[in-house]
Parts: structure tokens; C-alpha cells; sequence
């Protein structure tokens, strides 16, 4: 077989492939491996062509010992790095050695790994601070605070805080995990939003008179229903008129407006949006991003002193995401934020 062949073959591969000649040259690349390079560097010597160390070690243990050899390429394309694994194989063409490269994107397996590493870094770190003070009162409770009623009582409400913190945790993971599991099926049945604010708003009404806030609601009349589940959007509702609750301030008030279908560009179709208000310090711009992403904060200590696990949003958005919704955050530093969960109306 000879190169125009191997060249020719190399072009129906739709991924990156790299031949280099016995005279260690780019003797052939496909339509992939020039757009990944950004440009064909056919005739050039492999050194100056793929230039990363690790690829050049791989293709020289290739000429020398004749063995497939594996290595790590990374690109960046203006938007994102990419990360390729690279095999290097030794292959005959016209009785001479030669190598061919063939690069897979792993990219995102490498970011699922990555986020897999954090995940459980994260809960480890999340449980250990709790079972710390657990482990550490008991300790206590058994020594100098035996006999002190005052201190015992004390140091048992904190036991309970910190259990009840962990418990917390568990089932926000379990939510999530759930929720995850179930994202790529769209629920169906009919779900009565403005009768679902309502109960929300309702069974949170203890927890906004504690805080001194009011929570005011805004809807259409009559029933108002789209596609979805309802337990689950009790959830998004519930994790979001809490936080206002919670970050608005004390004795500020809450808004909870739900509109009526209509069209909506980010859907491509009729939408219907809740939106949640707050007075709160609002959230500076550089955070929104992130604020659904798993155990992310913005006042670490806040949040765990108010009771958060750092999973609420990320549950929420896993949630509207099933629903084929969009969430928006709009927040202005010292005006207070809004969260509109937009969902299609059929």
C-alpha cells in the first residue's frame, strides 16, 4: 500500500489522523487533523508540527522501539481546551516504517472525572465540619459538661443543629441523584401552578413570619396549567421563595408573580414564568454563573449558619431542566434579585 493510498484512506476518518513518513515528515493528514491544527502541515518535520513534548516522545519511542505508544495532546480553539488522547502506531507503507496518529477527544470524560473528583471532595468536606462538632460536643458531654445541665443542654441543641445539617445534606443529594436520574424523561402530567404557589406559599408561612417578611403573589385568575410534576416543581418553588425569604432581609417582603402563556423566545414556544423577588443585598455580577453549580457560594458561612447545603440551585435547575424550562437570575448589588423560572405552557 502505498502513501496516496494510506492518504486516501486517512480522509474518510472522522477523527484527527497524522501519518509521518520513514523520513520523519507529515506524509498525509485527514480534513479533521487539519482543522484541529488549524491548518495542513503536510511536508514539515513532526518536531515542528506537533511540537507538545509529550506527543514527540510518544512518536520518538515509536521509531525506536516499534510499539504503540500513548500520549496526552492538548488543543485550545479560542472557545475551550480540548484534550485528546493520542495513539501512535508503527505501520509498514512500501516495505519502510512509518507512524500513524490517530487523536480521540476526551474531553469529556476527562471533565466528567474531573467533576466526579469534586463531587466527592466537596461532600467529604461538607459532612466532615458537622461530624467534627458532633464528635467533638459528645467528647464534652461525657467530660467536664457531665454534670453541668446548662452546658449540657446547650451543647446538645448544637448536636441536633449539626445532625440535622447532615440530614439535610443526605437528602439533597438523594434529591439530586434522583432528579439526575430521571432529567431525559419529560413529565407529562397537568399541573395547576397557581393552586401550587398558593400551597407553597402557604406551608412557608411560619418560616416567613419568623424572618418578619411577607410574601405577596401576584397570578392570573383561574386555573393555569402546564405539563410537569408536580412534587418536583413544589421543590423549585419551595428552594426558591425560601432563599428569598432567607437572603431578602429581615421584614422585607416577597414577590411571587406568575404570568400568563406567552410567547417565548428562549423556548421557541408559549411560556409561562414564576418569577421570585427579593429586597435583598442583591448578588454581584460575577456570581451568577455559578450559582447553580453543585455546593457553590457565595457567603460560605451565611449560607451554613441559614440552614443551606449548596445543592438547592443545582437541584433546581436539574429540575427545570427536565421540565425543558430555562431559569434567568437578575440581581442588582443592593436592590435585590429575581429568579424567573420559565417553563413551556404545553
Amino acid at each position: 500500500m502505498d502513501v496516496a493510498t494510506v492518504t486516501a484512506i486517512l480522509s474518510g476518518m472522522p477523527m484527527p489522523v497524522v501519518l509521518i513518513g520513514a523520513d520523519e515528515r507529515i506524509a498525509g493528514v485527514n480534513r479533521a487533523a487539519i482543522r484541529l491544527f488549524g491548518g495542513d502541515r503536510s511536508g514539515r518535520h513532526y518536531v515542528t508540527a506537533l511540537r507538545q513534548p509529550a506527543i514527540l516522545d510518544a512518536v520518538e519511542r515509536g521509531f525506536a522501539g516499534g510499539e504503540t505508544a500513548r500520549a496526552a495532546y492538548l488543543a485550545i480553539d479560542g472557545e475551550r481546551d480540548s484534550t485528546f488522547s493520542v495513539s501512535v502506531s508503527p505501520i509498514a507503507i512500501d516495505g519502510t516504517r512509518a507512524l500513524l496518529l490517530t487523536f480521540e477527544d476526551v474531553t469529556a470524560t476527562e471533565a466528567a472525572v474531573r467533576m466526579r473528583r469534586d463531587f466527592v471532595a466537596n461532600v467529604s468536606h461538607e459532612l466532615r465540619t458537622p461530624l467534627t462538632a458532633v464528635l467533638g460536643f459528645i467528647e464534652t458531654l461525657r467530660g467536664a459538661a457531665r454534670d453541668d445541665p446548662a452546658a449540657r443542654e446547650r451543647f446538645l441543641g448544637i448536636v441536633e443543629r449539626e445532625a440535622r445539617r447532615m440530614a439535610q445534606l443526605v437528602d439533597d443529594l438523594l434529591s439530586l441523584g434522583r432528579v439526575e436520574q430521571d432529567e431525559r424523561v419529560r413529565p407529562r402530567d397537568a399541573v395547576d401552578l397557581g393552586a401550587l404557589i398558593e400551597d407553597v406559599v402557604a406551608a412557608l408561612a411560619p418560616v416567613a413570619a419568623d424572618a418578619g417578611a411577607v410574601i405577596e403573589v401576584a397570578r392570573p385568575g383561574g386555573i393555569v396549567f402546564v405539563p410537569g410534576n408536580a412534587n418536583q416543581l413544589r421543590q423549585v418553588l419551595t428552594n426558591l421563595i425560601e432563599n428569598a425569604i432567607k437572603y431578602g432581609g429581615r421584614s422585607a417582603p416577597v414577590t411571587v408573580t406568575l404570568t400568563e402563556a406567552a410567547p417565548e423566545p428562549a423556548l421557541r414556544a408559549d411560556g409561562m414564568r414564576i418569577a421570585v423577588t427579593d429586597r435583598g443585598e442583591g448578588i454581584a455580577a460575577h456570581h451568577i454563573p455559578r450559582l447553580t453549580e453543585r455546593f457553590y457560594r457565595i457567603d460560605t458561612h451565611r449560607s451554613r449558619e441559614l440552614g443551606g447545603t449548596g445543592l438547592g440551585l443545582a437541584i433546581v435547575k436539574h429540575i427545570i431542566s427536565r421540565h425543558r424550562g430555562r431559569l434567568r437570575i437578575d440581581s442588582v448589588p443592593g436592590q435585590g434579585s429575581t429568579f424567573t423560572v420559565i417553563l413551556p405552557a404545553a
